[in-house]
């Protein structure tokens, strides 16, 4: 039994040979103890004194033989040990890379059929299950290192053939490379096709808000009266801001597009996407331009009114006072008339400015195409002729007064 070459042809049967091979050594040891008690007995008929069954020295030479043929009993039963132990560290080495290969093997499988999504969620999922197989790659290359490292060991021995072990190890080791190689390749598409489908997310967006924006810098509410037409104004600047910002967004598109793979930058829908999104920047950046200017054609438009409201009720009040005023015929009271006259002067002055300054409105207006040119030009006219009645009842009664000072100038010389 100590001397079978039969180590076993696969790591069950190894472990079943040790199995027996262990109630082997476990008898050897018990026929140990009885060898050792048969012996001590046997050599005190050596050591009799007189009478003698036998000779002592056959004796001796017995006991020294059967324990000469115990101890090679021993060694032969470490060796056994030894190689089986050595057999079952083989095929376990050889199991060891049987798994590894399965799990290639599998995984390269997983790896054939997977896509690379259809959509940036399905990408996303498809990224996070990439990076679980990563970890578990990880976990496996360390594994698979340790049974390199037992092959290696083995190999030291040399106490088996190398040529199946090393041939087991460089067809592990080639899978194993290829394998990483396969998962790289993929990682590389998952990031691609991510990058591919942010982007289109990205554009989708911008395009969003850019049909957003349109909308509103499209209205035609430019307001009711001085405060609402501030405000709208007052949003409409932040909203053209807001527009500014997404330049360098839409600007970046062709970037972006550039970083892309071949088959996803080249693709028709995707480069005519960038170019819409452009053309729709460019139109929202043309019309909130448009809808500033009209805004503050608006605002001029209801303030040049309310300046030309302050300025006719200036006006009704002078025109009633110039046409009830009587020109007096008493000195002192023609001189105090002419007092007022000074004042009246002088504010007439300053209406006389702001009915310019409205003028000067009314005419950037109408030279800039306003939708309410006439009806600007009509209020401007009325101001004017209006005006222009104040300044001849004015004069009328400047004529008056002086005409009746040359009078009473001739009596008191008379």
């Amino acid at each position: 039994l100590l001397v079978s070459k039969d180590l076993g042809k696969h790591l069950l049967e190894v472990e079943d040979l040790l199995q027996k091979h262990g109630l082997l050594e476990a008898d050897i040891s018990a026929q140990s103890e009885r060898v050792q008690a048969l012996n001590a007995a046997a050599l005190k008929f050596s050591e009799l004194e007189g009478y003698q069954p036998c000779d002592p020295q056959i004796i001796c030479n017995r006991v020294n033989h059967v324990h000469t043929c115990l101890e090679e009993l021993r060694e032969l039963a470490g060796r056994r040990r030894k190689e089986l132990e050595d057999s079952r560290q083989l095929w376990a080495f050889f199991q060891e890379m049987e798994e590894a290969e399965a799990w290639i093997r599998e995984k390269e499988k997983i790896l054939a059929t997977k896509t690379c999504g259809r959509d940036l969620s399905s990408v996303l999922t498809l990224t996070t299950k990439h990076k679980s197989m990563l970890g578990e790659l990880g976990n496996r290359r360390a594994l698979l290192h340790q049974t390199m490292k037992k092959g290696e060991q083995i190999l030291a021995k040399k106490r088996f053939s190398p040529g199946g072990i090393q041939e087991k190890m460089r067809e592990v080791r080639l899978r194993w490379k290829k394998l990483e190689e396969v998962t790289g390749l993929h990682q590389h598409r998952l990031q691609e096709a991510l990058n591919f489908f942010q982007f289109s997310a990205e554009t989708d967006d911008l395009v969003a808000w850019l049909q957003d924006t349109y909308r509103i810098v499209s209205s035609d509410d430019f307001g009711h009266d001085d405060y609402s037409t501030q405000a709208l104004l007052r949003k409409h600047r932040a909203v053209v801001e807001e527009v500014e910002k997404h330049r360098a967004a839409v600007v970046a598109l062709r970037k972006q597009l550039a970083l892309l793979a071949p088959e996803h930058r080249q693709g028709v829908d995707v480069q005519i996407r960038v170019v819409e999104v452009e053309q729709l920047y460019g139109e929202v950046a043309e019309v909130a331009v448009l809808r500033q200017q009209w805004l503050q054609d608006a605002l001029a438009v209801y303030r040049m009114f309310s300046e030309v409201h302050a300025c006719e009720v200036w006006v009704d009040e002078k025109e009633q006072w110039l046409e009830r005023m009587e020109v007096p015929e008493e000195l002192d009271e023609v001189e105090v008339v002419q007092h007022r006259f000074e004042s009246l002067d002088q504010e007439m002055n300053s209406v006389m400015g702001r009915i310019l300054d409205v003028n000067q409105v009314v005419q950037q207006l109408v030279d800039g195409g306003h939708p309410s040119s006439e009806e600007v030009r009509s209020c401007q006219d009325h101001l004017n002729s209006r005006w222009n009645r104040v300044v001849e009842l004015v004069e009328h009664k400047k004529d008056q007064l002086n005409s009746v000072l040359k009078i009473q100038n001739y009596l008191l010389e008379c």
